[in-house]
């Protein structure tokens, strides 16, 4: 095993008298070619370039010396800290830290971080780091080959955000490019690169940049700046619509524990409504498509996430049809449409689907169906009674048969 490993952040800054003093030490340097090529590396330590940082730690752990690993930006924030760290190996680490690539991308744009949400994008994490992207006002994207600007871009089609590219930092072919993301795949980008994602309330620049969380006390979203629980009443929609059977508060909990929305997760709320579920999914964190063929309730869709400051796509048009050209989803709510609509969500394979029926004959057919496509299916009758408190009367009962589908077959 080596004696010592030392990993070594580089910005593009000189190397710090630390970096210095390991490196001269080294009978072992890992790093990229531009890493290899600084004049402090020793001409006669042996050289590892770095692609699989797996197979670069088995050949540190059965060297004998001294060993050094190059990484760009800082090592520890999604860097090969972790992979050496990892049991296997059984190395005991140094960390000489540089300035992160994201915290050197927000610096060039001129822009505060602390209120980003911050992904890595591989070619299998890259719909999910989409789906941050639509969820959420401002993300940094740390891309790779496959999966950068180009492919961002395309696969947020219908989504309006304004890119910011920063290639090369640190180098001297650095570069910063700001596009709209109908615009990106137009171009050939150079790795590695940064992606700062920007929608709705994001502003480039600080002129014009929201002030509101100058204050902020915790990284990300700050808790606190919306209505506190969920599965709210219809006042907390604005109490102008009457929500519907399958959208009372009492079955949209059950709905929403149902399909546990998360981050990274493509949720279609089908039949939106009054916009409740899509909102409530939002405020999970998940990126949300709502579908409705009525324009008003697309429009109360719309207003309904803007009163609690979250993102969702609006699209009017009926289903099934209209699902044909769709992201692929995560969990799907359907809210409308009966045995046609569930077995063409069925057919895209969400991993969970809930909807609900006024009959049991019905929830019969829908459960049927989804059986057919290979879910295991779960149906409860649920029953709501709503009291006046000042004469306990009954105000109003509302009764359903929720219907939850899990595929069997999908890994996740």
């Amino acid at each position: 095993m080596a004696d010592r490993v030392t990993v070594i952040g580089w910005d593009g800054s000189p190397l710090t008298a630390a970096a210095r003093a390991a490196l001269s030490a080294a009978t072992l340097v890992a790093g990229a070619p531009h890493h290899l090529a600084l004049p402090e590396t020793p001409p006669t330590a042996e050289r590892i370039r770095l692609g699989s940082v797996a197979l670069a730690a088995r050949r540190i752990a059965a060297h004998r010396g001294t060993a050094v690993v190059f990484a760009d930006g800082d090592p520890g924030f999604f860097g090969v800290v972790r992979t050496l760290r990892a049991p296997e190996f059984g190395l005991e680490v140094e960390v000489v830290p540089a300035v992160s690539s994201v915290a050197q991308a927000f610096a060039r744009a001129g822009m505060p971080w602390d209120d980003a949400q911050i992904v890595v994008a591989h070619r299998r994490t890259l719909r999910r780091a989409v789906n941050v992207c639509r969820a959420h006002s401002k993300v940094a994207v740390l891309t790779s080959p496959g999966a950068g600007p180009a492919e961002l871009g395309l696969l947020l089609e219908g989504v309006h955000r304004t890119f910011v590219i920063c290639e090369e930092l640190g180098t001297d072919r650095e570069q910063v490019t700001v596009v709209t993301s109908d615009k990106a795949a137009d171009h050939a980008w150079r790795d590695p690169n940064v992606v700062i994602v920007i929608g709705g309330t994001g502003t480039i620049g600080g002129a014009g940049a929201p002030v509101a969380n100058e204050t902020g006390w915790v990284a990300g979203r700050e808790p606190g700046t919306e209505p506190r629980g969920w599965a709210l009443p219809a006042a907390a929609y604005g109490g102008e619509q009457e929500l519907g059977e399958g959208e009372t508060d009492r079955i949209r909990a059950a709905q929403l524990a149902r399909l546990g929305p998360r981050v990274g997760d493509l949720v279609w709320d089908i039949g939106c409504g009054t916009g409740a579920f899509t909102a409530e999914a939002a405020r999970f964190g998940a990126a949300v498509i709502a579908v409705d063929r009525d324009p008003d309730a697309c429009a109360r869709t719309t207003a309904a996430a803007r009163r609690f400051g979250v993102h969702a796509q609006i699209v009017h048009g009926t289903a099934p049809h209209v699902l044909e050209n769709l992201p692929e989803p995560d969990v799907v709510r359907v809210g409308g449409g009966g045995v046609a609509v569930v077995s063409a969500v069925a057919d895209r394979r969400p991993e969970r689907i809930v909807t609900h029926a006024a009959t049991r004959d019905d929830a019969e057919l829908l459960g049927r169906d989804l059986t057919e496509h290979g879910y295991a299916v779960e149906c409860a009758l649920l029953q709501s009674v709503e009291l006046d408190t000042r004469a306990w009367t009954e105000r109003k009962r509302t009764v359903v048969f929720l219907v939850t589908a899990l595929l069997l077959d999908r890994t996740v």
